[in-house]
């Protein structure tokens, strides 16, 4: 009866111990920096953009830069330390470093200008290393908003997935185990869901966060906005016949 009664609500909770993105131990050697846009992550034997590949690295990896080197086409390049045994050359803009001024800016125009989940992976990258950047509060904003904006296409793919095959567990247990959310999971951005409209919702903890921590920013007040909307919807439904 409770269940046909109210909205109810589970906080998907299984907090990782680290980032949320595998980047293993920061490899020693040289100035931290963290790679942001995988695109232009290859680490080359060269600083050249046709030198021979040695890998490719993927976003989150931490690397310790050791010196810098321009081709003649203009390009930059670090010198790199990715483990104690690998070294090379990867091009400037694909990563990004809490010691280098200016490369905060760089990393919140990045993800601007992504989408979805590249925009939480890359905010959750930023939050986690620029730790005393004065741009904290919009990355939490912006954190928050994607986290809601996604959580409708979870909503869709989850619903779709799971009519092609019922299985014989509760309804809900499905939704809650839903494999699309894992790679969410794992970057500390957690959902709501909601039994009786089977719609998934971001629980807002980047924008009580923002509240808690920077209260007087601009973007604290916008923060409160989405937390009140939330409140206001789940009232609404706590309300509604059943």
């Amino acid at each position: 009866m409770i269940l046909q009664k109210l909205t109810l609500c589970l906080f998907l909770i299984f907090f990782s111990y680290s980032t949320g993105i595998a980047q293993g131990k920061p490899p020693a050697g040289g100035r931290l920096a963290v790679v942001v846009e995988e695109r232009l992550a290859a680490l080359r034997a060269t600083p050249q953009l046709n030198g021979r590949l040695v890998r490719r690295l993927g976003r989150g990896r931490l690397v310790a830069v050791r010196a810098t080197k321009t081709s003649p086409d203009g390009i930059t390049f670090f010198l790199v330390n990715v483990s104690s045994r690998t070294h090379g050359w990867i091009q400037r803009e694909a990563v990004v470093s809490p010691n280098r001024a200016g490369d905060d800016r760089r990393l919140i125009r990045l993800i601007e200008h992504s989408q979805g989940f590249d925009r939480i992976s890359r905010a959750r990258i930023f939050l986690d290393h620029f730790t005393r950047s004065h741009l904290r509060p919009d990355v939490l904003l912006l954190l928050g908003d994607a986290a809601e904006d996604v959580a409708a296409q979870l909503s869709n793919d989850a619903a779709r997935r799971l009519k092609e095959d019922p299985g014989e567990a509760p309804e809900f247990s499905y939704y809650l185990n839903y494999t699309g959310l894992d790679r969410y999971n794992r970057r500390r951005v957690n959902f709501t869901f909601d039994y009786s409209t089977k719609r998934y919702h971001y629980d807002g903890s980047a924008w009580r966060e923002l509240i808690r921590l920077y209260p007087r920013s601009s973007a604290s007040s916008e923060a409160r906005k989405r937390l009140d909307s939330m409140s206001h919807k789940e009232a609404q439904k706590a309300q509604a016949p059943s």
